[in-house]
C-alpha cells in the first residue's frame, strides 16, 4: 500500500459501477462521482476536485489493466463523506506510480485521503472526499 491510510469503505448507501477499462468510459465515472457528491451537498469546487481525482485514479489503473478487462468503481456515501474505490485486474508484475509521481501528487491534493495497492493481480486506489464544514 502507498500513500497513507486506506479510507474505510462501509456504508448503507453504496453505488457499484463497472465499465470497460478504457479511457472512453471515464466520463461515466466522473459524472457518477459528481452526482453523488452533489447529493451530499458538496460545493461546486469540491465536486470538481472529486471528478478530477476519480479521473486521475482511473487513468492510473487503466494503464495497468489487463487488456479487455473491466474497471470497477465503488462509491460509499456516509454523511459528509464520499469514499471511492476503483480497481482493475492486472498482471503479477504491475506497479502503481510512485507516491512522488506527478499523477499521485495531483490525486492526493484533490482527495481528503488516498491509498493504493496491488495484490493478487488486482490494482486498486481508494480515496475519500469530505464536504467542508458549513
Amino acid at each position: 500500500m502507498t500513500g497513507g491510510h486506506a479510507p474505510a469503505i462501509a456504508s448503507a448507501d453504496v453505488v457499484l459501477l463497472t465499465v470497460p477499462a478504457d479511457g472512453a468510459y471515464l466520463g461515466v465515472l466522473r459524472t457518477a462521482a459528481a452526482g453523488l457528491a452533489a447529493r451530499l451537498h458538496f460545493t461546486l469546487d469540491e465536486i470538481e476536485d472529486l471528478r478530477i481525482a476519480v479521473d486521475e485514479a482511473c487513468a492510473m489503473l487503466i494503464r495497468l489493466a489487463v487488456p479487455g478487462s473491466d474497471l470497477s468503481c465503488r462509491f460509499a456515501l456516509t454523511g459528509d463523506e464520499l469514499a471511492v474505490e476503483v480497481a482493475v485486474p492486472t498482471t503479477a508484475t504491475a506497479a502503481l506510480p510512485a507516491t512522488s509521481s506527478f499523477t499521485w501528487k495531483v490525486l492526493t491534493s484533490l482527495a481528503s485521503a488516498a491509498a493504493a495497492s496491488v495484490a493478487d493481480q488486482r490494482a486498486s486506489i481508494t480515496m475519500t472526499a469530505r464536504r467542508a464544514e458549513s
